[in-house]
């Protein structure tokens, strides 16, 4: 392990009764990095960011940050991390500049800090909103504000989109580039996979208390082998045709379009050149989400 890293974990192990929540987990992440830990629900996202976090214990193993131990919590490196939770907890009946304001004194930082906050995250002009009057995206900003009000090196985001409109998640996504940008270290989770091929440098695919696969988003997509899609108008070609020139290819329809799942399209597009199909022609490459449903599977998870 990198004792250099801002997070070292090593085969870390926890179960709750008979339920193997972590199976030997290890990953390492770099200062200054935007990582992403991906996973469904139940897979150990939660679990190993609490024993990282210095919430929890580990039955074994052990977590880093900054080289030392997280367990037992370490008031030092408390002050070193912002954490942002997927529900943000906020004091009841206080503005949104009451609220980074109480934030501010608890971590016993001057006031002036906050007020930059608030400005930093595009907020001060609901400075005397309160909290529930705010939007989705304003409270998320706001959470965010208060994680960062003592500067930390490292920050945890937990969903920090979740349930907002696309504009809000952009516009989010714009300010979490900026804290990575000024030299912060970032771990977020995520369900949005499209989310975590636009920001994170590498990500960690999580299941059953094991990581699946570790490194940048591209590579993963390579590695999975993930297919291209192709969608063509139905009415210029025919399915069945296709079926049985490509049966290596998945190839679905209605009555508009069809769709041809292929890991190596070129083929396809050939053929369908060939046969004068090309008209209104969409290709859609390999995302991050066929490499996360490939590791992970496509059965729902409750």
């Amino acid at each position: 392990m990198d004792a250099s890293a801002a997070i070292a974990v090593t085969d870390l192990r926890k179960t709750y009764g008979t339920t193997t929540a972590l199976d030997g987990v290890s990953f390492e992440v770099g200062q200054g990095e935007f990582f992403g830990l991906l996973g469904p629900n139940g897979a150990g996202k939660t679990t190993t960011l609490e024993i990282v976090e210095g919430l929890r214990r580990p039955d074994s193993g052990q977590a880093l940050m900054f080289g030392a131990p997280s367990w037992p919590p370490n008031p030092d490196l408390m002050r070193r991390i912002g954490v942002q939770s997927q529900t943000p907890a906020f004091f009841e009946r206080l503005t949104a500049a009451e609220q980074i304001h109480a934030f501010a004194k608890l971590y016993r930082v001057p006031a002036v800090r906050a007020d930059e906050m608030l400005a930093a995250v595009g907020l001060s002009d609901k400075a005397r909103t309160r909290v529930e009057q705010l939007s989705g995206g304003q409270a998320q900003r706001l959470a965010i504000a208060c994680a960062l009000v003592h500067d930390p090196q490292l920050v945890f985001l937990d969903e920090p989109t979740a349930g907002l409109d696309p504009q809000a998640r952009r516009n989010l996504w714009d300010l979490l580039r900026d804290i990575n940008a000024a030299g912060r270290t970032v771990v977020l989770t995520t369900h949005y996979m499209d989310e975590a091929e636009a920001l994170c440098h590498r990500v960690a695919i999580i299941d059953h208390g094991r990581i699946l696969e570790c490194g940048p988003p591209e590579t993963l997509i390579q590695k999975a082998d993930a297919v291209t899609r192709v969608i063509a108008q139905a009415a210029l070609v025919d399915a069945g045709e296709l079926r049985r020139r490509f049966p290596e290819a998945t190839v679905t329809e209605d009555d508009t379009r069809i769709v041809i799942a292929s890991p190596d399209p070129a083929p396809v597009l050939a053929e369908l050149a060939a046969r004068g199909a090309l008209r209104d022609l969409v290709v859609k490459g390999a995302t991050l989400e066929d490499a996360y449903l490939t590791l992970t599977g496509r059965e729902y998870r409750a």
